[in-house]
């Protein structure tokens, strides 16, 4: 049986996980939590198979969380649920210790089948983001995009801010000062050559990095 803990800050996404859950098996929901520290908290206090976990959530979330994660329980299978489409985030998730992405748009369909490949020690990515990986690797990295130069904090703040997000919100959200997330749009428009919010914005619908 499959020990299964969901982390997400929405009580309906986790019911309704749940429910796939139920019918299943040899995949039980083990527990859940709401944000990173309870994340931790759990993990800290009981054994699990395997971890879905919100790539955005209240706190710690994302990268960080990950590689925390990973440095305390190596060997947990995690599996990144996202609202974000398989692109640099997906890339990032992995990288930092996810051993698989998956879209919350197709989470109904596909949940199952990836939990069973990660926790068996396997990897469920697109073949877009396995694409993805390979040019990272690659010494030529051709056609790098603006984006992709921002730190994992970095864009995370730029895709709030392109999704219309304000600087108070994003510092609630994040755990930061107000004054830190105004620096890093600083860097961010530095890093990107972007002028102001709308052009965040226009940026990030060109690439398709909005939902």
């Amino acid at each position: 049986m499959i020990r299964t803990l969901i982390a997400d800050d929405h009580p309906i996404l986790r019911e309704g996980l749940k429910h796939i859950l139920a019918d299943c098996d040899d995949i039980a929901f083990a527990g859940e939590a709401a944000d990173g520290h309870e994340v931790l908290a759990r993990l800290r206090q009981e054994a699990f198979d395997i971890l879905l976990l919100d790539m955005q959530m209240p706190g710690k979330s994302g990268v960080e969380l990950i590689r925390q994660i990973k440095a305390e329980l190596p060997r947990l299978p995690i599996l990144v649920l996202s609202t974000h489409k398989e692109d640099l985030y997906a890339v990032r998730a992995i990288k930092a210790g996810a051993a698989g992405y998956l879209c919350k748009d197709n989470a109904a369909q596909c949940l199952l089948q990836a939990i069973r490949k990660v926790a068996q020690g396997g990897v469920y990515i697109s073949p877009a983001v396995a694409e993805q990986l390979v040019l990272e690797m690659h010494p030529a990295k051709p056609n790098v995009t603006p984006h992709s130069l921002l730190s994992n904090r970095e864009y995370q703040i730029f895709l709030l801010i392109a999704a219309g997000v304000g600087t108070t919100e994003i510092a609630t959200r994040l755990n930061l000062s107000a004054k830190t997330v105004s620096t890093h749009k600083v860097r961010i428009k530095e890093k990107m050559g972007l002028a102001n919010t709308s052009e965040f914005v226009r940026y990030a619908m060109e690439y398709g990095l909005l939902q």
